[in-house]
């Protein structure tokens, strides 16, 4: 492989785009980058450093200090901030409580595409979202846009909830669900939006293997470039 490759992996919530994602990168070797993960590096390095997320010079400053990578281990993905490994820490909760305000600023969402563009330029990877291919690789060699019956997605999402919210219906997941792909479809920063030139992968009625075997079918030609 001459060149580095980049899967593009875009999808409405609940379509198993990191699993399909994990899936492939483990197969092929490539470097899974959890663009969730980012931010949540993000936002502990915030933490720690008590920056005010209403001061844009304080952010701009930070944000340049800021340096992260991922490596693999054990067929796992890990997260290094300025060379620490930080995988565990950013899943505790007063990192979680504070994600989506971080992750919502303008200026850090600008910093982690440059960011992760500069990972692939050494890595073969595997990434997944909602705007990876239109904003943050539209020149990725294989793109996909994954889809799939609401209601099986809620049944899916519902199956994931219900052991440690007993109290929560179908009903509640599925209108969650609906609310969620209309703020992704209609948000002014990135939203959802299928790359024109991605192949849409509808596993409505597909099983993660035949999903994976879908996904490296379509790559094996830059495979063998």
């Amino acid at each position: 492989m001459s060149k580095n490759i980049v899967v593009a992996i875009d999808g409405y919530s609940s379509c198993g785009k990191s699993t399909l994602a994990k899936a492939l990168a483990k197969k092929l070797h490539f470097i899974y980058i959890d663009s969730g993960a980012m931010y949540r590096a993000v936002t502990l390095y915030f933490l720690r450093n008590d920056i005010d997320l209403k001061d844009e010079s304080q952010i701009t400053t930070a944000l340049q200090a800021i340096h992260l990578n991922f490596h693999s281990r054990d067929y796992e993905t890990h997260i290094m901030l300025n060379d620490e490994e930080v995988s565990d820490e950013i899943r505790q909760m007063h990192v979680a409580d504070k994600v989506s305000a971080v992750a919502a600023i303008h200026a850090v969402r600008v910093e982690m595409v440059k960011q992760q563009q500069r990972m692939a330029k050494s890595k073969n990877i595997v990434m997944d979202g909602r705007d990876i291919g239109t904003v943050v690789f539209p020149d990725a060699q294989l793109k996909l846009f994954m889809t799939a019956d609401p209601l099986v997605r809620a049944q899916r999402r519902f199956k994931e909830l219900t052991a440690k919210n007993p109290g929560l219906s179908l009903e509640d997941v599925f209108d969650n669900l609906a609310h969620r792909d209309y703020q992704d479809t209609t948000r002014a920063e990135s939203p959802l939006t299928r790359a024109h030139d991605a192949i849409i992968l509808d596993n409505t009625d597909l099983t993660p293997e035949e999903q994976l075997t879908f996904a490296v079918k379509r790559l094996e030609p830059f495979l063998s470039a």
